[in-house]
């Protein structure tokens, strides 16, 4: 080989040793995600005979499982590409969760820059963020959703999404142009209103607003979420005219190593000329006993306006983590009914007869990977 083939042999390994490199440094890093959670359920005064369920639960425990693949691209300057699909599933029966889709909990892709995320897909809402660092109990079996199902499953189909930060503030707005294309319900899994309609810019649309604030030892969050009607949709929402909102206001404060939190939410709802008019006030705090045993408690009342149809729930939970992955639990919750009121106090579960109390306790264990 003389003097310029061996340059040229040279140089052409240079080039192809830093596409290589590049190419390596290009590749999206993905990475598999979940949790598989479940357990035995036992419920007092269940049905309108009062009698007792023993059960393993489908919708939740003490999370909802899941599994899902995310990834990430440095596109250079600053800037990712970003995927997340994320699918929930039923641990007692294996079927799909949010009515049969294949990754009904998340299904976006977007960009990360210094001014913040810009995705598009199946997403979250802003209510969830407003809630997350209060409520120390969020999608358990026994919480929230006990009163109001859309709290955990506040997510819309064919969504835009914007999230950013500036300081210790977060801000955060969605937009949906048709919040649900799945016939499952009645109930938040598949609310039929896929929306994207010619002729009238409302039906089935769907938006949220967040700013956040946190500091080092408290937080404090406002959000805003609401969704529009359409012709057949669920919850009483037949028309673009009638909406269902929901407000919150809520805050969190670290006490040593606990945490404390609180809310306010207050929901409007066109759908259900009745009862229109709802407050759920939360109340919970969570402390690591030792660094395997943690406990949790909170208090939950639904104020219904212009109605005797008010309910109370109290609720304790004991969780021991064997590892950063694998924990087992058992909590306890007991729902009081007042005046026509006849709420489970299990998601999912069988309700009492109206203005009846019901206990619900579970044992489960958790596993993440």
């Amino acid at each position: 080989m003389n003097r310029k083939s061996a340059l040229t042999a040279a140089r052409l390994s240079v080039a192809v040793a830093c596409a290589t490199a590049f190419a390596a440094t290009a590749q999206t890093n993905v990475t598999l995600f979940g949790v598989v959670d479940t357990g035995v359920e036992h419920l007092t005064n269940a049905g309108p005979a009062g009698g007792s369920l023993t059960r393993v639960p489908t919708l939740t425990a003490s999370v909802p499982s899941r599994w899902g693949v995310r990834g990430r691209e440095d596109l250079g300057g600053g800037l990712q590409a970003e995927f997340v699909l994320e699918s929930g599933f039923a641990v007692d029966s294996g079927i799909q969760g949010q009515g049969g889709r294949a990754f009904g909990r998340q299904a976006y892709v977007g960009l990360l820059g210094p001014w913040g995320q810009l995705s598009f897909g199946r997403q979250y809402t802003m209510l969830g963020a407003s809630l997350a660092d209060a409520d120390v109990f969020g999608p358990n079996i026994y919480g929230h959703a006990s009163f109001d199902a859309y709290l955990p499953n506040a997510r819309a189909d064919n969504s835009i999404v914007y999230r950013g930060s500036l300081g210790g503030f977060s801000l955060g707005a969605h937009y949906s142009f048709g919040r649900d294309a799945v016939n499952a319900g009645p109930g938040p899994s598949g609310t039929n209103c896929a929306g994207e309609t010619p002729g009238d810019g409302k039906t089935c649309r769907g938006m949220s607003a967040l700013v956040k604030y946190d500091a080092s030892q408290w937080g404090v969050a406002l959000a805003v979420d609401r969704i529009y009607g359409g012709p057949g949709a669920f919850g009483g929402l037949t028309s673009s005219a009638l909406t269902d909102t929901r407000s919150v206001v809520s805050g969190y404060a670290k006490l040593g190593q606990g945490r404390v939190g609180a809310y306010v939410l207050r929901r409007d709802n066109q759908g259900s000329p009745a009862t229109p008019r709802t407050d759920l006030y939360y109340l919970g705090a969570t402390y690591p006993v030792t660094p395997q045993w943690t406990a949790d408690a909170a208090v939950f009342r639904l104020d219904t306006k212009s109605s005797a149809k008010d309910a109370t729930m109290l609720v304790g939970r004991a969780t021991y983590n064997w590892s950063k992955r694998t924990a087992t639990y058992v909590q306890l919750a007991r729902m009081m009914n007042k005046g026509t009121s006849a709420i489970s106090a299990s998601v999912g579960g069988v309700a009492p007869p109206p203005g009846g109390g019901q206990t619900g306790v579970m044992t489960g264990i958790r596993h993440s990977f």
